[in-house]
């Protein structure tokens, strides 16, 4: 096997003291690399250092196709990290990564937690829906978060759903020597944590939503025109399970949506209750849409 030209190292928070001698080395090798500015620094690149662009775009690491390249990213890079955005356009060849223990491991093994009993997930990125099928009374979640004021945003969220009294410990900076757990509730969040950060929590207080079709119908912005639960129940369990159907409920014609958890993407159309409402519907479902006429 030919050498690669890009490592994707995984780097946790207390830098070059915690890396692998193989990912020192490809290092040291490097021409650029590439990472966000927390991680340039962990490991003074000084002048090598190419910040990521925002949003997150593999176009300037694969224009140096060839050249010996690093890029950063947090703790395991396939785990909501670049390293799975990056392998996609490239053969496995030119590739390899030296991954680090993942911040939903840190957490697991500060918490005590079994690893696969908990639902993990990369909020930082993404709607904080992307929690509220998980949101079940004695549902443990570790939730990788933006910076320090999203902490009290998906506190926020929490407590307007009925799980305010869901147990909230806030972890910053694991595996560094920043590093700090903070113990408190949803309802009374933290304000002054920094990134990088995560919350871990036992969800407690309302009932979440159910797992079956036909989802209530104030579960959604509508217009008053909608399919009504019973019908809804029926025709998703008719659907066979796939990427394009057989997730949620439906409706069709104007005003109405057609929803589906699988899809990561909104695809406006002219609706008669308007893309503002139909987006709202789309976090009240606590899933991503696809919105059709």
């Amino acid at each position: 096997m030919a050498d690669p030209w890009l490592h994707i190292i995984g780097l946790t928070e207390d830098g070059l003291p915690g890396l692998s001698d193989a990912s020192r080395l490809a290092l040291s090798h490097a021409e650029i690399v590439f990472g966000g500015p927390r991680h340039l620094d962990l490991v003074q690149a000084n002048k090598r250092g190419m910040p990521w662009p925002v949003p997150f775009d593999p176009v300037a690491v694969l224009a140096r196709r060839g050249l010996p390249t690093v890029v950063l990213a947090s703790g395991d890079p396939f785990w909501f990290g670049a390293g799975g955005s990056l392998a996609a356009h490239l053969d496995p060849t030119e590739w390899t990564a030296h991954p680090a223990p993942s911040t939903f491991s840190l957490a697991a093994a500060r918490l005590g937690w079994r690893l696969e009993e908990t639902i993990c997930l990369g909020l930082h990125a993404q709607l904080f829906a992307r929690a509220r099928p998980h949101l079940t009374i004695g549902a443990r979640l570790i939730c990788l978060l933006r910076d320090g004021p999203a902490v009290v945003e998906f506190a926020g969220y929490l407590t307007a759903l009925g799980f305010g009294a869901s147990p909230l410990t806030v972890l910053e900076s694991l595996g560094g020597p920043r590093e700090r757990l903070r113990h408190t509730t949803a309802n009374a969040p933290l304000t002054d944590a920094t990134a990088p950060v995560a919350v871990a929590t036992t969800i407690a207080g309302a009932f979440g939503l159910p797992r079956s079709s036909g989802l209530p119908d104030d579960a959604f912005t509508h217009d008053g025109q909608i399919t009504k639960s019973p019908i809804r129940a029926i025709r998703c369990r008719l659907w066979p399970p796939g990427p394009v159907s057989g997730c949620g409920t439906s409706a069709q014609g104007p005003g109405r949506f057609r929803w589906n958890g699988a899809l990561p993407e909104v695809l406006p159309t002219p609706l008669n209750l308007g893309l503002t409402e139909c987006r709202k519907s789309v976090q009240t479902l606590q899933v991503l849409a696809w919105i059709i006429a």
